[in-house]
């Protein structure tokens, strides 16, 4: 493309302004470029959502293992499984009503954590490291911040679309 400056207009441009317009670079609009993004961004909301009514269906289930994984790995040291259960279900629940900036500033610490990370495994595993490390029914918490995703994930990678 061919850039064109009438000639009265270029007396009043200084030097520094036609260096400016001789290097600005034209983006035309690419009509298959577009759709291929609202493509895949039409995907990724659609296993969103899909993860997330998931997460609220299989609430009980979920944190039934989930709780079972991180006892297992001596991830989660607790005095009552039960209220593990009740609170892994709740958040479970709770992560399909929440809006999607609350989401995405709860789990901001731990984005690069993983490659392709599971969104609702590390909204669990910060709400591990942030909350229930200060509940009064948990005794300690180890392992590192990819340890327990790992663990978290184990368990959540089931509803995730293949």
């Amino acid at each position: 493309m061919i850039l064109c400056i009438p000639t009265e207009e270029v007396n009043f441009l200084n030097i520094f302004s036609i260096r400016q317009v001789i290097m600005a670079r034209v983006f035309n609009n690419n009509s298959a470029t577009d759709k291929t993004i609202r493509a895949i961004d039409r995907k990724r909301e659609q296993e969103r959502r899909f993860m997330l009514s998931q997460a609220f269906k299989n609430a009980e289930e979920l944190s039934t293992r989930l709780v079972q994984r991180l006892i297992d790995r001596h991830i989660i040291e607790t005095t009552s499984e039960q209220t593990m259960r009740d609170l892994f279900s709740d958040q479970l629940r709770n992560i399909s009503n929440m809006e999607e900036f609350d989401i995405q500033f709860k789990i901001a610490p731990l984005r690069k954590l993983a490659t392709d990370p599971n969104f609702i495994s590390l909204y669990l595993t910060q709400f591990i490291i942030e909350d229930l490390v200060d509940h009064p029914k948990v005794q300690d918490i180890f392992g590192d911040d990819l340890d327990i995703y790992r663990a978290v994930d184990s368990v959540l990678s089931k509803i995730r679309p293949s």
